[in-house]
Formats: structure tokens, sequence, C-alpha cells
């Protein structure tokens, strides 16, 4: 048996992006294949990373109780959404950086965008992004490429660095919109 390291940020943005194919609400164009699928190898192609690290990123949560791999990859959302809740901030924290062009992200994002009212914007920084905000760190480098492919996916992310780097009130919303995506 591997040793158990610990959990690491793309095992989140990982459980989420399963969360979202398995709602069969990955529906764009090309990705319709993905729809009845969480192979390990649809899963690195759709998220950029190596299957590989998909694997370890599955063996870590399968051994935190996030996942069972015996049942097509059964992500358990109560577990999930617990240490979102609870854990999150303490394991991967962030802390705004530098003005930067990039794409919307925790509050500057939908759902919560249209419930709160921040003057200055919080984005990951990306060369492409529309919005010039302060920069936070992604839980995962190829986030801020392959979140815009799904709406889904992009809110659960959003929602998820709200509970990072917000206040309590924003906290307190973004809980209340990952538990209506989780479990509705």
């Amino acid at each position: 048996m591997k040793d158990h390291k610990g959990m690491r940020p793309q095992d989140i943005v990982v459980l989420l992006a399963i969360i979202s194919i398995q709602r069969k609400e990955w529906n764009s164009g090309n990705n319709l294949k993905f729809l009845n699928s969480t192979q390990n190898k649809d899963l690195a192609e759709l998220l950029k990373i190596s299957t590989a690290e998909i694997s370890a990123s599955i063996y870590r949560s399968s051994f935190s109780g996030l996942i069972d791999v015996n049942l097509s990859k059964h992500v358990f959302r109560q577990s999930l959404l617990e240490f979102l809740k609870f854990g999150l901030k303490y394991v991967f924290p962030v802390q705004p950086g530098s003005l930067v062009r990039g794409i919307p992200t925790a509050h500057s994002a939908e759902p919560l965008k249209s419930k709160l009212s921040f003057q200055e914007e919080v984005v990951w920084e990306h060369p492409e992004g529309k919005v010039r905000g302060q920069a936070i760190v992604p839980l995962y480098h190829t986030v801020p490429v392959v979140a815009e492919k799904n709406e889904l996916f992009y809110e659960l992310l959003a929602l998820t660095d709200s509970l990072r780097i917000g206040g309590a009130r924003e906290k307190e919303l973004a809980c209340i919109e990952l538990e209506k995506r989780f479990f509705q």
C-alpha cells in the first residue's frame, strides 16, 4: 500500500470535475464523450493534468474518504462539502496579490457576483482574461484554461475560491450555493 502524504490542491479540482461530469452538465461541443465517463485518461485530457497525477489524486481522495473508486468514482458530496467548508482555507490558503488581467473567481464570478457588491475584483491571472483584479493562485495551474469550458465546473471552482478567500458573508453564501449544486 502506498503512503498517503496528504491532499493536494488538484485533488479538489479533480473531485469538482467528477461532480460536474456525473451531473451530466459537461456538454460543450467536443466534450460530449465525457458525459458518461470518468475514466482517468478522460479526466486527464479534460483537466490538462497527467494521467499519473489523476490516478494519484483519486488514490489520495479515496484514502481521505472523499470518493469511492469501487462505485464508478462516486464522490461523497457531503464529506467533500464538509471539507470545503471547514478545512479548505487552512489546507490551501490564498492571499490576494497584485493587480493583473485575468478570469474572475470567488465573489467576482457568478453565482456570488450578482448577490454581493465589491469594489475590487478577484481573478486567476490569465493573458486572455478580460477583467483586471487582484490575482489569487488557483488550486491548480490549468484551472484558468479549463474552467471556462463548463459553467457548472467554473461555478464550483469560483465558490470554492470564495471559501478560501472570503469573509463570513461570502463563505455563508458560497456554502449555500455549493450545497445547491452538489445535491440538486
